[in-house]
């Protein structure tokens, strides 16, 4: 398993600067992003797809520093019921698919997209009780509608590209747990699998361990994030999980994401890395940094140090078995 960092953390440094940097810190991966939320500060698909000259100089930047790929990020909503909306969110994950496949990036990181109530909406729904029945209405129309034909398309798409689709499992979007995430890899295909990020399994409720060994154990984890989340004990009994504070509230929110290591212990997180390795995942775990308390530097350093610590005394236990 190696440990990599999700780049839009350093989207305000150039590309082979923060390269350098990431090596430094004896990283051997990096996710990069390449269109909807993350942006495109480090890649722009469509220039490199036109551009083989400026391709190949974007992939010895990457591989001169001993570093891999681990995926291309495009997370947006191509479900968004604005079309001019998801039509850019859609065109993104489009070209960022033909760049994966022409750099031989196994998987293409993205949201399912949360669509609006009925044709004619102006902003995504997001159904999470299932009464009044209306809800059970909208979301029915929305999966049969929207969401299963747009999945199976893609998938498709990205199959005949030799690429696989992650899918974050994170809530505002229609693949938000487990049950969702399996849901639509039953209709569409084994192409869909999960980037999952156990900071957005906590909030909801859901253990990651356990959430690792549903879909693991369905072959459908693609992709892996490293971020913590903490949980207010009394903020939470106040706002609920489903908090609409804004994430700068912090003092008062019900929960928040940390560094590794800042919301759980490194047992917790040793028990992660072993239900990965049990469910036979052996790719990349991703850093991904939000923490509102520490800086860039600190939060990604402490990050990197607390995982390397685990993947440190996992490999040690190998070698004691053996």
């Amino acid at each position: 398993m190696k440990l990599g960092v999700f780049m839009v953390l350093f989207g305000g440094r150039k590309l082979e600067e923060a390269l350098d940097y990431v090596a430094s810190k004896g990283l051997k991966a990096v996710e990069i992003g390449t269109g909807g939320n993350p942006g495109k500060a480090h890649c722009n698909p469509a220039e490199l797809l036109e551009s083989e000259a400026k391709l190949k100089e974007f992939k010895h930047a990457v591989e001169s520093r001993g570093l891999m790929i681990s995926a291309l990020s495009c997370h947006g909503n191509p479900l968004h019921p604005q079309k001019h909306l998801a039509k850019a969110d859609h065109e993104d994950f489009v070209n960022t698919v033909k760049l994966a496949e022409k750099l031989g990036v196994e998987v293409v990181n993205t949201f399912s997209g949360c669509p609006g109530d009925h044709e004619d909406a102006k902003y995504p729904n997001w159904p999470v009780a299932p009464w009044p029945n209306d809800y059970q209405e909208i979301l029915a129309w929305q999966w049969e509608n929207k969401v299963i034909p747009y999945w199976t398309e893609q998938a498709k798409f990205a199959a005949d590209h030799h690429v696989k689709i992650g899918l974050e499992l994170h809530g505002g979007f229609s693949v938000h747990t487990p049950a969702t995430l399996l849901r639509l890899r039953e209709a569409a295909g084994e192409t869909i699998g999960a980037n999952l990020d156990p900071s957005h399994m906590w909030w909801q409720g859901i253990d990651p361990v356990q959430a690792i060994h549903i879909l693991g154990r369905a072959g459908a984890i693609h992709h892996f994030h490293a971020k913590d989340t903490v949980v207010d004990p009394i903020n939470v009994n106040r706002y609920g999980v489903t908090d609409m504070q804004p994430y700068t509230n912090m003092l008062d929110r019900a929960w928040q994401f940390r560094s590794v290591g800042y919301g759980h212990d490194i047992k917790t997180w040793a028990d992660i890395i072993s239900a990965l390795r049990l469910v036979g995942y052996d790719y990349v775990v991703s850093i991904e940094h939000e923490d509102g308390l520490m800086s860039i530097e600190e939060g990604f350093s402490k990050a990197v140090s607390n995982l390397q610590q685990v993947l440190i005394e996992e490999s040690l236990g190998d070698m004691w078995w053996v």
